[in-house]
């Protein structure tokens, strides 16, 4: 087994979700799916709600936003002229989402709309969030080694708190000491994990930062956060150059904690 001793001066592990807690297919088999399968009916059973209204409301400006690319989908206004025309109004928002999510577009309109479509599903007991064997065991350990152990994702912290709130394993939130999303900054850019220590309130150099994205790993560590790629079945393939340069591991159980000594 491959062994990465995590440096002395690490206090804080970042994860990723996609790729490196949670399988690439529960993802694009499970989550995105059940929005494009089950959005008309969402939206006609929320419809008279002021949160469901609100994002609608949002999908529209954004629509008016991409009003010059292609494809776009624009969201008419309600003149209250009956079931009819909401009915067109429905079908506009779902010909819209399907839009954005064929272009894997990660707008802050679109994303609203899917957390809450997801905490429905969740809360419902619809779908559970699912994760690679090794994540939770090793999570347990990590804080009894005193670790602190955040969550960075481009989905919103909403729906990282869903997936890790009701999962297989059940509520293991309590494993977490935050949560980040795009709010704090794209995740390829390396003044967003600046920003996440800041944050935190400790220095890049005492994060240890794991994730299946080389972009990602190279934006932290322009930062100055110790880095580690996470290969992961289902995973995009790295290039030799990528194998050679990164720190691979492909279990959290290969990582060895300075405590441990």
């Amino acid at each position: 087994m491959v062994v990465f001793a995590v440096p002395a001066e690490v206090a804080v592990i970042l994860l990723d979700i996609e790729g490196t807690t949670t399988p690439i297919t529960y993802v694009k088999d499970t989550l995105f799916p059940y929005i494009k399968d089950n959005v008309k009916e969402y939206l006609r059973a929320h419809w008279e709600e002021e949160e469901c209204q609100q994002d609608i409301s949002l999908l529209r400006k954004q629509a008016e936003e991409d009003s010059n690319l292609d494809g776009v989908v624009p969201i008419p206004l309600e003149t209250g002229n009956g079931e009819d025309e909401v009915e067109q109004v429905i079908q506009a928002v779902v010909d819209n989402v399907h839009w954005q999510m064929s272009l894997d577009r990660k707008t802050t309109a679109l994303k609203q709309l899917q957390g809450h479509m997801w905490r429905a599903a969740y809360a419902t007991g619809r779908m559970k969030g699912e994760f690679f064997q090794d994540v939770v065991p090793a999570i347990r350990k990590w804080r009894e080694a005193g670790m602190k152990v955040y969550i960075y994702s481009s989905g919103s912290v909403e729906a990282q708190k869903l997936l890790f709130g009701y999962s297989t394993e059940g509520d293991i939130l309590e494993l977490f000491d935050g949560h980040f999303d795009t709010k704090i900054g794209h995740k390829v850019e390396s003044e967003s994990y600046r920003r996440i220590a800041s944050s935190i309130g400790c220095s890049t150099n005492n994060v240890l930062f794991l994730t299946d994205v080389t972009r990602e790993a190279n934006a932290a560590e322009e930062a100055d956060m110790h880095v580690a790629v996470v290969v992961r079945p289902g995973n995009a393939g790295l290039t030799d150059d990528e194998k050679s340069y990164y720190s691979l591991i492909t279990s959290f159980n290969e990582l060895f904690l300075p405590s441990s000594t």
